[in-house]
């Protein structure tokens, strides 16, 4: 974040740490660069994707009019938003990411508990030419300093779209006070270009709020992003933090679903991320909140994640993280004999794909000579050896712990609301 009186005077501003890490600091642990899309542009990548998928059916304008789940399944109550038509459908398990006011999640019964507003704000998404104003402070956010116009300036996208907000104390002020014009006026003192004529497209409110759910699980069913826990824009982790929850549950019921794992993994959905959404919220009500120090930041975000580093490949390099299979992956360095003679005959159904390391790569994830480590589909690792005195039983074991023996394979459709 760059804080500064107005975009004119960026010149004058001063960078502000957000616990985002720069490009630099991102290349260190991720082969992916920070990039700024808006919210809008990346529902509809992930909506095209998803309708990509064969084994997937989108269905718009419907909605939740009920649902409860036992140790069986879930059954929803669906209901056309324009013909009122309801129909019940029945699923093995069914993941409510239905948001702040899931009702999935009042359906069965689950309390939030914090304080749902604690602050107001408005925001206007708009389009002016701004970039040479800022010159060459290209920033995700801009902390305005203005005395008249106090706020936050972001980029929304490609071109000239931008997003303006504000905020104030619940009962001070009126969303209905924050017309085009009165937002025009704002702009141009927050911009300090005194004849801007921004193109407004729209204008919303919304409030703070830093609730937790007392539980992400009844039965069969499961609570991700919001419906789980609805954290205030303070830091940006909101959408994160509901990715990083969908990617972690999504692994976990593929495994049970293809037989891969006992039913018990899905235990540890809610006690590993639990404490990053207890992090992120306590974060998101602190009236400091947006400045953090990177690093404690990333050690919140990547946790136990196996480390980023380039492998020489085929088609030139790829990243140790991109190795990461569907299943899990057993790393090792270059004396990896024993090592794969175990994965070829691991238990179960549960796939084992061994990644052969240089030595260098392979120290810098810890891996000694000799050792492997084992990963699951997330980085985390499940097994970690310094030898490969006794590997074979070593590794078999390890994929017994992890519940890898399922005693059937489940045949189960997955319902998302």
């Amino acid at each position: 974040m760059w804080g500064c009186e107005s975009l004119a005077l960026a010149s004058a501003g001063s960078p502000v740490p957000v616990g985002l890490p720069t490009r630099e600091q991102s290349a260190v642990v991720s082969p992916a660069a920070p990039e700024c899309v808006p919210q809008d542009h990346t529902e509809r990548v992930l909506l095209d994707h998803a309708r990509s998928l064969g084994s997937v059916r989108v269905e718009l304008g419907t909605e939740v009019a009920g649902a409860e789940s036992d140790d069986e399944g879930a059954r929803v109550v669906l209901r056309d938003a324009a013909g009122g038509a309801s129909r019940v459908v029945g699923a093995r398990y069914l993941i409510a990411a239905d948001g702040a006011h899931s009702a999935v999640r009042d359906a069965l019964g689950i309390a939030v508990h914090g304080p749902g507003r604690f602050m107001d704000a408005a925001s206007v998404l708009f389009r002016a030419p701004l970039w040479d104003v800022v010159g060459a402070h290209r920033y995700g956010i801009y902390d305005i300093g203005h005395p008249e116009a106090p706020g936050a300036l972001l980029p929304a996208g490609r071109g000239d779209r931008w997003v303006y907000g504000v905020r104030w104390e619940p009962g001070t002020r009126k969303l209905e006070e924050f017309t085009e014009q009165q937002f025009a006026g704002l702009l141009r003192l927050a911009t300090g270009v005194a004849d801007l004529q921004p193109r407004i497209e729209r204008i919303g409110g919304f409030s703070f709020a830093a609730q937790l759910a007392e539980r992400f699980r009844s039965s069969s069913s499961f609570l991700v992003g919001d419906a789980a826990h609805r954290v205030s824009p303070r830091g940006g982790t909101g959408m994160n933090t509901a990715i990083h929850d969908g990617f972690d549950l999504g692994w976990k019921l593929a495994w049970v679903l293809r037989g891969w794992a006992g039913p018990e993994l899905l235990d540890s959905y809610e006690r590993e991320r639990r404490p990053v959404a207890e992090h992120n919220l306590a974060r998101s009500a602190d009236p400091n909140g947006s400045v953090r120090d990177v690093g404690r930041e990333l050690r919140a975000d990547l946790g136990d994640r196996v480390a980023h580093v380039w492998v020489p490949a085929p088609a030139g390099r790829v990243s140790t993280l991109d190795l990461l299979g569907d299943g899990l992956t057993l790393f090792t360095g270059p004396q990896s004999g024993r090592w794969e003679s175990g994965a070829a005959s691991a238990p179960g159904s549960l796939p084992v794909a061994v990644r052969r390391l240089d030595a260098i790569t392979a120290r810098a994830l810890g891996i000694r000579i000799g050792g492997a480590l084992l990963a699951r589909p997330d980085g985390a690792p499940t097994g970690w050896w310094s030898t490969s005195a006794d590997a074979v039983p070593a590794l078999h074991a390890a994929v017994r712990s992890i519940g890898a023996l399922a005693a059937r394979t489940a045949q189960a459709e997955l319902a998302v609301a």
